[in-house]
């Protein structure tokens, strides 16, 4: 049955006027400037090491595969943190809460999905590559060409937004409860789902079909790659070759471990086990701590990014000079 003070949806003009109440961190008032400092020193460590990365790649004359996608993945993150870490500022900063619009946060959770699910979408390609690079290697400069890159690339950021268009049209055809509080920071898919005023589990079917074509079957053959990598180097007769494979493959795994983990933890659950102040800590984390461990990640323990940032230091040393 509909919860009362279930939001008229027959009046299109409300949707233009009406406005979500973001509580953000409301009940941590005493660590409020604390937290702001925190995320805002974070947010722009992150800006700066994907702005680095991007340049680096960009001032490169050559582009091998891994590379290419090591640019759209700092550009997605870039963009990814730009959607998110602002309102959760804002929301920090007024004491209460921030509103936002019905489109603009409809705006808000179609670019997060998107981002989100390209990102999902992207780390299984550079996991092809990993495998091509790995199980095929005479094949893989043929196979790895600049055009396949661009298709997989392109392919990722048209699935993510598909899937994020359709999940964002499903969720917000929704009626919503008055009051149009959101327990959150940013217009996430679970804090809307919990504010819709149905009491089945229909509304929870689009997320979890989301989920499935984000997060379950990309990961699925993120782990099928793996597998056939870890059976080609059990048989390889050489601990070199075996170790020069695991530092290629480390920093993508790291990564591939952090987003899917924390994505898996965040909406593939039962609606019951929904918990705003944990769920926020959790999404702190997805939104603000691991886009800034992805650039060090990469830049710490990938041959390849070390040697274009190294490239890019020495070029910025030598026109100092002159």
């Amino acid at each position: 049955m509909p919860c009362e003070g279930c939001m008229e949806r027959d009046n299109k003009s409300t949707e233009v006027t009406m406005e979500f109440l973001l509580l953000g961190f409301s009940e941590l008032l005493c660590l409020r400037i604390l937290l702001f400092l925190i995320i805002f020193v974070v947010h722009l460590a992150t800006v700066a090491g994907n702005v680095m990365i991007v340049v680096a790649v960009v001032m490169e004359p050559s582009h091998p595969p891994m590379l290419f996608f090591l640019c759209q993945l700092s550009l997605i993150e870039l963009c990814y943190t730009l959607v998110i870490v602002p309102k959760a500022l804002l929301s920090l900063a007024a004491v209460g809460g921030s509103t936002i619009s019905f489109l603009g946060c409809a705006a808000q959770m179609l670019l997060f999905v998107a981002l989100g699910g390209a990102e999902c979408l992207l780390l299984l390609a550079m996991s092809y590559d990993r495998y091509m690079a790995i199980c095929q290697p005479l094949h893989y400069g043929a196979v790895m060409s600049k055009g396949l890159c661009l298709r997989l690339a392109v392919a990722s950021c048209l699935g993510g937004c598909a899937v994020a268009l359709g999940l964002t049209v499903a969720v917000f055809r929704l009626p919503f409860c008055q009051p149009l509080c959101i327990n959150h920071y940013f217009c996430d898919v679970s804090a809307l789902l919990h504010l819709a005023c149905t009491q089945s589990y229909s509304p929870q079917l689009p997320l979890l079909a989301a989920c499935l074509l984000l997060l379950l079957l990309p990961f699925l053959l993120i782990l099928t790659s793996y597998c056939c990598i870890a059976a080609v180097l059990v048989r390889a007769p050489s601990s070199v070759r075996r170790g020069k494979a695991f530092s290629t493959c480390a920093s993508h795994l790291s990564i591939t471990l952090l987003h899917y983990g924390c994505a898996t933890f965040m909406y593939i659950r039962p609606k019951s086990s929904y918990s705003p102040p944990r769920d926020k800590m959790v999404s702190l984390v997805y939104t603000s701590i691991t886009p800034l461990l992805y650039p060090l990640i990469y830049g710490l323990r990938n041959k390849e990014m070390r040697g274009v940032l190294r490239k890019m230091l020495r070029r910025k040393k030598v026109a100092q000079l002159h």
